[in-house]
């Protein structure tokens, strides 16, 4: 079998590219014949469907990449096989998905997102993201590394640290976690809260809302954001830094950074909703708090990024939920309980690294992909 798969190559540490990079990775170290290159490359794609001919060329993405995922490969004959998040609504290229023979998504809970914009059950196939569980794996927090990470927050070695990972820590569940901080902060050990988001045109108008949700709750001395672009050996070490990984979503496709927090042994709350309900099991591998509200759209206005010549307005009947809200009170009953019972904090952890390294470790998942693609297309 050969494979050419497409994603930002060389890898930028965001959730697209690793996606791409652990499927590579994983494919070459178990044998199959597989080379790299970047998505919106048109001559140097063209160039390895010219002399490498490969059999499946795979693109990691999400819809509004079909010109560069399906399109482009399809032009000179190639196989393409994409492999989608979601990103809202699906507003076009339905035409396009519909002809493919295989659409891999990242969970069932996309899958559901594709089938109800219009994209036939029949042809999707769930593979998840993978995870590097040599990098992501349980570092102690006296491990000097990790260490200085705590010490460049000002965290105690008394103190509890929780970590959030996003884009914006809001779209994480950052203000949900805060509201149960605030709900529960005399009855728990001396603790700090670390967002890490990335650097973006909403970052610093999100902070700031989020910073004065904080100062509003009494709590903004015990909070901390950081701003940066971080590399993935650098994640794993904040991660290990951390007592507790909190991230109920308000949107979550998959939730690759809780995936490399519980390889980490880290305990995870999550949302019960969405992507998590592949990755986490409530109770065993991390804790999911019930749903409390849902955000729902009338309508909502596209345009050329979505493969519209002109701005285009797609009205909902019935309405579509654009985003999740986790239960306040959940997430405080499991943070009390977490924060004051250290062995809950290492079962769940121990048994959330079992979990990752059976499930979603990046060379299963690549022997997932080559049994997918086997099955659909009998290539050796």
């Amino acid at each position: 079998m050969k494979v050419l798969v497409l994603y930002d190559y060389p890898p930028a540490p965001g959730g697209l590219a690793t996606q791409g990079d652990l499927l590579y990775r994983g494919l070459l170290e178990i044998g199959i014949d597989v080379f790299p290159v970047h998505v919106a490359s048109a001559i140097e794609k063209e160039w390895y469907y010219r002399w490498f001919k490969p059999d499946i060329v795979v693109g990691v993405g999400y819809w509004g990449h079909t010109p560069d995922v399906i399109l482009h490969p399809q032009q000179y004959g190639i196989r393409a096989v994409p492999w989608l998040v979601a990103d809202g609504f699906i507003a076009n290229y339905q035409k396009v998905l519909n002809k493919l023979p295989l659409l891999l998504v990242t969970s069932h809970w996309v899958k559901e997102m594709y089938i109800r914009d219009g994209i036939s059950e029949d042809i999707i196939e769930v593979l998840p993201v993978g995870c590097d569980t040599e990098l992501f794996s349980p570092r102690a927090q006296t491990d000097n590394k990790v260490n200085t990470i705590r010490e460049a927050f000002n965290v105690l070695p008394t103190d509890l640290l929780l970590l959030t990972i996003g884009g914006d820590a809001a779209s994480k569940g950052a203000q949900e976690v805060m509201r149960a901080l605030a709900q529960i902060d005399h009855q728990v050990p001396s603790w700090k809260y670390i967002c890490k988001v990335w650097p973006q045109p909403r970052t610093t108008i999100q902070n700031a809302a989020d910073l004065q949700l904080a100062k509003t709750l009494g709590i903004d001395h015990k909070i901390g954001y950081t701003t940066a672009i971080t590399s993935r050996e650098f994640t794993a070490h904040l991660i290990n830094a951390c007592d507790i990984y909190a991230a109920p979503s308000r949107l979550e496709g998959f939730g690759m950074p809780q995936i490399e927090a519980g390889a980490c042994e880290k305990p995870v709350i999550g949302i019960n909703a969405m992507g998590l309900l592949d990755t986490i099991i409530h109770g065993k591998t991390g804790l999911l708090a019930r749903v409390d509200q849902k955000i729902v759209k009338t309508e909502l206005t596209l345009g050329t990024e979505s493969g519209f010549k002109k701005k285009k307005k797609i009205v909902f009947d019935p309405p579509r939920t654009v985003d999740y809200g986790a239960s306040v009170n959940d997430i405080a009953h499991f943070l009390l309980d977490l924060m004051t019972n250290a062995e809950q904090r290492r079962r769940l952890g121990q048994a959330a690294r079992q979990h990752v390294v059976a499930r979603f470790d990046y060379r299963q998942v690549a022997r997932q992909f080559v049994q997918i693609i086997q099955n659909k297309f009998e290539i050796n």
